[in-house]
Formats: structure tokens, C-alpha cells, sequence
């Protein structure tokens, strides 16, 4: 699954959200998407398998990973629970000068910061996991301290890189036309959606496409479809009362048996057990 996401995380006057992901959150398989804040994933436990664009990376408990603004990501868990902190890097403009072209730097694209970064600094990003849940009349002042003492050991100590392509050889010509497709599939998920539609979407042949789509995020794009419309079907159920059938025929499923064994495949339970053992959690 992937799409560019769109929403406002945090407040405007404090663009800073923690997101705590267990087996019971509708995104506990994060589905592929980017966005223009930045991001770092911190595992809690058991194994996430993360791609960044097309790098895999395994990270176990204890693990920090940064995710640059624009990179399209997603990650597998392995009876993993895990924590995302996502921020605005313009808010974090101090009027210096060096300071804030580091930033927009870095949200523009022009430089990458380490994906892994080294013990000080991924103990540094773990204070930001910290201060988010400290006190809500010091939550701001020790989130922004945490994040400069972050953002200043991994300047410090030269954790980024200009040309990411060079290093990775990435294609962006292959990235650009994954984020058309997967844009293409967020916007029309709830309609009749074929192979050869989402082909189209992305200017190549249906054969070809299939190989593609497959290479970009280890799923084939019928897998990815379905398992895009199970998460938005889990997140109507917790966040509506609108009936299971319903639901199920506004997510793409033209089925009511079909979506109900595919819902319990992906998420453990029946939609109806789900929405009556989770709807008193608070899931974002």
C-alpha cells in the first residue's frame, strides 16, 4: 500500500506527532506512503522489516531508523511493536542561517541523513520519543531540545549524504512513476480497479508493470490493492458506526464473505470482533 499522505500531524503551533503501532492498530503493517515531514521509526520490540524507497533494512528492538521528507516507506512487522515521531522540519527554523539551510536541505532532498544513525545520535532521537510523552506544560521545550541535540550530533559528525542516487542507485524515474500509482490507488481504492488500470497510471506495459510493482515493494499490486482497502476498512470500523456491509462495499469489496475472511486474514479477527475489542483504544 502506498500513498502520499496528506494530514496534519500534530498542531500547527507544535507539528510533532507520536504514533505507539501494535498488532491491534489498523496500520500495524505500514502501508507504503510518503510525506513532506520527516519521520523516525523506533522499534519496541521483535523485528521490522523496512523499505525506503527500494532499500530493505531489518531493524530489531532498540533500533532507530530516520526516514527523510518525500521517501516513500512501509514496513513489515514481525510480532514487532514500534513507535513513529513524525515532525516538521521547517518548524524547527532557528533564523541562523547554517541552521536552517541544513534543514530545508534536508527536506528539499539536496542532502539525506543516515538511515541507521550511529549510538549517540539514535540515543539523542530516543529523547524525542521521551519528551513526546512527558508533561503537556513542558512537551514542546523538550521535544525541541531533543531535537537539536539530534539534528547537532548528526551534523557533528557528518551522518548524512549529498548524492543518495550514487549510493543507492535509486532510480527516480522509477520512484516517480511508483508515487503516480500509488497516488492512483489512494484516490480510487472504493471503485472497480484492475492490473492494467494501474499499468496505464504508470506508463507501462501490464506485463512489465506486474515485475515492477513487485520489485519497488516486495507485493504484487493486487496484494497491495486488497491489503490497502482492509486498513481504510479497519479504520471506518473504529472510527464510525456505519454497518460491516457497508463498509465493506465502500472499500472496493464487492463481496461481504470475501471481505470478511480477508479482514480476519490480515488482522486477526473478524471485523465485527475487531471493532468491539479495539474501538475503547485510542488508535490514531
Amino acid at each position: 500500500m502506498s500513498y502520499n499522505e496528506l494530514k496534519q500531524h500534530g498542531r500547527p503551533d507544535f507539528p510533532f506527532e507520536l504514533y505507539t503501532i501494535n498488532r491491534n492498530h489498523p496500520k500495524y503493517e505500514m502501508a507504503f506512503h510518503w510525506h513532506a515531514s520527516a519521520e523516525i521509526v523506533r522499534v519496541l520490540s521483535g523485528e521490522l522489516t523496512l523499505t525506503l524507497n527500494n532499500v530493505v533494512l531489518t531493524a530489531r528492538a532498540g533500533d532507530v531508523i530516520f526516514i527523510n521528507s518525500e521517501v516513500i516507506h512501509g514496513a513489515t512487522p514481525h510480532d514487532c511493536e514500534y513507535e513513529c515521531l513524525v515532525f516538521s522540519l521547517p518548524f524547527l527554523h532557528t533564523g541562523n542561517r547554517l541552521c536552517d539551510q541544513f534543514l530545508d536541505d534536508l527536506r528539499d532532498g539536496h542532502i539525506h541523513m543516515h538511515r541507521r544513525p550511529d549510538a549517540r545520535a539514535a540515543q539523542a532521537a530516543a529523547q524525542m520519543f521521551d519528551a513526546m510523552k512527558g508533561p503537556d506544560d513542558s512537551r514542546c521545550f523538550r521535544t525541541l531540545a531533543a531535537s537539536y541535540a539530534f539534528l547537532a550530533l548528526v551534523q557533528e559528525t557528518g551522518q548524512w549524504i549529498r548524492d543518495l542516487q550514487a549510493a543507492e542507485g535509486k532510480d527516480d524515474r522509477s520512484i516517480r512513476k511508483l508515487k503516480k500509482t500509488l497516488s492512483f490507488i489512494r484516490e480510487n481504492y472504493d471503485k472497480p480497479i484492475t492490473t492494467e488500470d494501474m499499468a496505464r497510471v504508470a506508463e507501462l506495459s501490464s506485463k512489465y508493470f506486474c515485475s515492477f510493482f513487485k520489485s519497488m515493494t516486495a507485493k504484487t499490486p493486487i496484494a497491495y490493492l486488497t491489503e490497502y482497502r482492509i486498513e481504510r476498512a479497519a479504520r471506518r470500523l473504529l472510527h464510525s458506526d456505519t454497518p460491516i456491509s457497508q463498509i465493506a462495499y465502500g472499500c472496493g469489496f464487492n463481496d461481504l464473505s470475501y471481505f470478511i475472511k480477508t479482514f480476519k486474514a490480515r488482522m486477526g479477527v473478524t471485523p465485527r470482533i475487531y471493532r468491539q475489542t479495539v474501538l475503547t483504544e485510542d488508535v490514531r
